[in-house]
């Protein structure tokens, strides 16, 4: 589907097609823990928990892990475990946890600033700060939901790195490398990721009503992009009722992307 515009299924909102992305990240994963950071991550972990990877770890976003999979901003019924921050941390370093992180600025090599825009020395705009993305990058799997994609996110090169991206890391060596892994950066317009031999960012997949056209136009470097462009597969009849009746009945994800 190259230089054309996607089309899916009607009944699912662009929104949902972004949920799905997400919750494929964690498809399969085993027994880990999920850290999704975002309010459309959030739902796809929960969606993933409960169809195809009913071994994920969540916790409801401070010390506990849940027994059960509550509705976004529920409380959990049942409590399986106590994870305090300093025993996360340790959790971090072991490499068990997948990561769903955002990014105000990211580059084709997977970079990613949450720190600052403009000059380190004069900045224009204070962040976050580089948070726990270093660590993140390094020892952990480590996806990015960007919301609104455009080509102040997806720079040609990022202001300062928080977290690390493929070239710095194979320039570190190694200890770097070993665990280093970005599987796929999701934004409202598709899937991307880091399938190429020079290890810089590839066009992975549309959502529907999304042309390559678009996604380029967004994008403020050169994207890797194949002759054939899939579509994000679609929500399944079952995904859509757990989404809206479960998991985000209130409809969150909808402001978060808009339809």
């Amino acid at each position: 589907m190259s230089g054309t515009e996607a089309t899916g299924n009607a009944a699912a909102s662009r929104a949902e097609y972004c949920v799905v992305a997400c919750a494929e990240a964690w498809r399969d994963a085993g027994e880990i823990l999920a850290s999704p950071m975002g309010t459309v991550p959030a739902i796809g972990a929960r969606l993933a928990r409960l169809t195809f990877s009913p071994d994920l770890l969540l916790t409801d976003g401070e010390a506990l892990l849940t027994g059960d999979t509550p509705a976004l901003g529920a409380r959990a019924a049942s409590i399986e475990g106590w994870l305090p921050f300093r025993q996360h941390l340790t959790l971090t370093a072991t490499g068990r946890r997948h990561v769903m992180m955002g990014a105000s600025q990211i580059d084709r090599h997977g970079n990613q600033n949450i720190s600052c825009i403009g000059p380190w020395s004069k900045p224009a705009r204070q962040l976050l700060g580089v948070r726990g993305a270093p660590v993140n990058t390094l020892n952990n799997p480590t996806s990015y939901w960007v919301p609104k994609h455009s080509s102040r996110v997806f720079v040609e090169h990022v202001d300062m790195v928080s977290g690390v991206g493929y070239e710095r890391a194979a320039a570190a060596g190694p200890s770097a490398t070993r665990y280093h892994r970005i599987p796929e950066v999701i934004s409202n317009l598709g899937v991307f990721d880091f399938e190429t031999p020079d290890r810089t960012m590839r066009l992975r997949s549309l959502h529907p009503g999304v042309g390559v056209e678009e996604v380029t136009g967004a994008t403020g470097f050169a994207l890797t992009i194949p002759d054939e462009v899939p579509l994000t597969r679609d929500p399944s009849e079952a995904e859509l009722r757990l989404i809206r009746e479960v998991i985000d009945p209130k409809g969150l994800r909808e402001r978060e992307v808009p339809a």
